[in-house]
């Protein structure tokens, strides 16, 4: 049985390879990066406890370097189930919800007559960028030049013009048959039953390719104001499925292999202007609503993609809209971000007045598809009684049920629960008060300027737990020995700045280097500045763990106090949150006991949790003393000072 043409690419494409393994293999979570697609496991075609089987997402593709087993979905399906290639791909096809086509002799001449459309709406593109330079396109060319493409950049993205007549003639005089000039969309038959007329009439025309880089469809601008469509794309053919088609595919599919963010813009002059100034990971889609098949194919560009749309309120629904497509698709490590321009601006215009730093400022203030939501259901409302309270409480439950993966649907409850207890917690006006002097004693001395600005002075409980953070991360890199000990907790925790977080899964993901490997790996993965960084808090420098590098006694103490305290402020913190949400206009006397035992927790957490069970005391100097001695010097002190004292007394005058 023969497959038509580009079932096998449809297939690939709505496909994640690292999902048909996953059924097979446990990941290794230390070496794999979901998010980039980079997935390691154990390799499931021979015996072994290293995970040096991997999996590339993005392109598609499997390699061990053990046995050096190597393919795609396809082939692993074969290898896995010991099937043959059509029942390969039969059981792929049902998981991605693909009718397998039936048998047909007339196979072939299909795929002949899809290779003629794009054949055609080849030698359509080109004479349409000849048009360009022709008479009839001034007004185009002015309009280009206006909108700051120069003429190489016109060559770059093959833009061409559609004068009011000419293609079809064209087409048909080369010997191209009319019915693959009005099958490839270029040409419609007339009602009138005279010769079919183009499609495209007096428009500014970008080539729309498919990720093979083949001309599958056009879209026109249109340069008269009075024309009934701005823009038009080429209808629906063999080649061309506006829905699960992207602009510039295959160029923004390169550009984020090379680490760029995926950027979607609404129109094709957003895309190119955004790409001239070298944000080329952008896509359009092609007119229309963002389609499921549509978020599916960004997904397997980028694991989170940043939906750029016009500043004005048409910009703002189709961002809504947007959030209730992508909810139900939604998984851990794919999701959105939301770029909203300044009012009245597009992309490119943003660019033309601030140039690619004023976008890109714009890019790193998207917002996560969380508050976007959020948004969406609060802003311009009035929470001023029970009932509407209880109505967001339920509109947002709502909406995170049609979330499918049950641990991310958890973490937007949690989120939006965060939002709420904001939102409606009661604010209590700010007093000024002196502060109190006990009698007979002069006023606090003020601060010093260095003192007021350190973090512990201008932080609250969250930059204490920060720097706890930091002293945890610090003293792994100085004592790597330590992280076979505490890997477990400290991939259990919550880490409050992304530099924390890249530089933990730096910790993890070469937690298996020889000891004197760590610190260089981790630098080389997340740079020497993050580092740096890391160390600068003088709260960091005078740790005892730093300061006593060669110590790895002292470090494994107070790493465990550390790890201890953190856990319990935070686990304390949480329970006061909950209570104080929980709080009505009258305490029960549950609520009360819930607060006072919060409080109690917090209080545990600030005295060290391990201060009972350590076997040394640090001096004032930093030295580490046994416990025994010092006490036993403790009790001489005390013995020579009361011999003493008893001595001074049986002097006589």
């Amino acid at each position: 049985m023969s497959l038509p043409p580009g079932f096998l690419d449809e297939l690939r494409n709505r496909i994640s390879l690292s999902q048909v393994v996953g059924r097979k293999v446990m990941w290794d979570q230390r070496k794999s990066n979901q998010g980039k697609g980079d997935m390691w496991a154990p390799c499931p075609f021979h015996h072994e406890k290293t995970a040096s089987f991997h999996v590339d997402d993005r392109k598609g593709f499997y390699y061990c370097f053990g046995c050096h087993a190597k393919g795609d979905a396809i082939g692993f399906v074969k290898d896995t189930e010991n099937v043959g290639f059509m029942e390969a791909i039969e059981i792929l096809a049902r998981e991605a919800g693909m009718p397998m086509p039936a048998p047909d002799p007339q196979a072939q001449k299909k795929a002949d007559r899809r290779t003629q459309l794009a054949d055609v709406m080849e030698q359509a593109v080109q004479w349409y960028r000849l048009q360009l330079k022709t008479g009839a396109a001034a007004n185009a060319r002015a309009y280009l030049a206006k909108r700051g493409l120069s003429e190489e950049a016109q060559k770059r993205w093959e833009i061409g013009f559609a004068p009011p007549r000419g293609l079809f003639q064209h087409l048909t005089g080369k010997g191209v048959p009319a019915d693959l000039v009005i099958d490839a969309g270029l040409a419609a038959r007339s009602d009138r039953g005279g010769e079919p007329y183009d499609r495209f009439r007096d428009r500014i025309l970008f080539p729309i390719r498919d990720p093979r880089g083949r001309a599958i469809a056009l879209g026109g601008r249109a340069m008269s104001p009075e024309a009934r469509a701005k823009y038009l794309n080429s209808p629906e053919t063999e080649l061309f499925d506006k829905g699960r088609s992207l602009y510039n595919h295959a160029n923004a599919r390169s550009a984020a292999g090379r680490g760029q963010t995926l950027i979607v813009a609404e129109g094709y002059m957003d895309v190119i202007a955004l790409a001239e100034a070298g944000f080329e990971a952008t896509v359009a889609p092609l007119g229309t609503a963002i389609t499921p098949d549509q978020l599916q194919l960004m997904w397997r560009i980028h694991p989170e993609p940043v939906i750029a749309l016009d500043g004005d309120t048409a910009g703002l629904r189709a961002a809504m809209r947007v959030i209730d497509i992508a909810l139900p698709l939604l998984e851990a490590g794919k999701s959105l971000r939301f770029c909203l321009m300044p009012e009245g601006q597009d992309p490119d215009d943003l660019i033309r007045a601030g140039g690619a730093s004023a976008m890109q400022a714009a890019l790193d203030e998207a917002q996560p598809l969380v508050s976007l939501l959020w948004r969406r259901e609060t802003e311009g409302r009035t929470f001023d009684s029970p009932e509407r309270k209880a109505a967001l409480e339920k509109t947002l439950g709502d909406a995170t049920r049609k979330i499918q993966d049950q641990t991310l649907r958890r973490h937007y409850d949690d989120a939006l629960k965060q939002m709420r207890w904001e939102l409606f917690r009661p604010r209590r006006p700010q007093r000024d008060r002196k502060p109190w002097t006990p009698r007979g004693q002069q006023a606090p001395v003020a601060a010093h300027a260095a003192t007021r600005s350190s973090l512990l002075a201008r932080g609250t409980g969250a930059i204490e737990e920060e720097l706890r953070e930091a002293v945890i991360l610090a003293t792994l890199l100085v004592h790597p020995t330590l992280l076979s000990r505490f890997e477990g907790e400290v991939e259990r925790l919550d880490l409050a700045t992304e530099d924390h977080r890249a530089i933990r899964a730096a910790l993890l993901r070469h937690a298996a280097e020889p000891p004197e490997r760590l610190r260089p790996c981790v630098e080389d993965m997340v740079g020497p500045a993050a580092l740096e960084k890391l160390f600068a808090p003088r709260h960091v420098a005078i740790a005892p763990a730093i300061r006593n590098a060669g110590d790895s006694d002292i470090a494994g103490i107070c790493l465990a106090e550390e790890l201890a305290k953190l856990t319990a402020a935070r686990g304390a913190r949480r329970e006061l949150d909950e209570a104080l949400e929980d709080w009505g206009d009258v305490a029960d006397e549950g609520l009360t006991w819930r607060l006072g035992q919060a409080a109690e927790a917090r209080n545990r957490a600030q005295r060290s949790e391990t201060e009972d069970r350590t076997e040394y005391d640090i001096g004032a100097n930093g030295a580490r003393i046994r416990r025994e001695e010092r006490d036993a010097l403790d009790a001489l002190l005390e013995r020579i000072t009361y011999a003493k004292g008893g001595s001074e007394g049986r002097e006589g005058p």
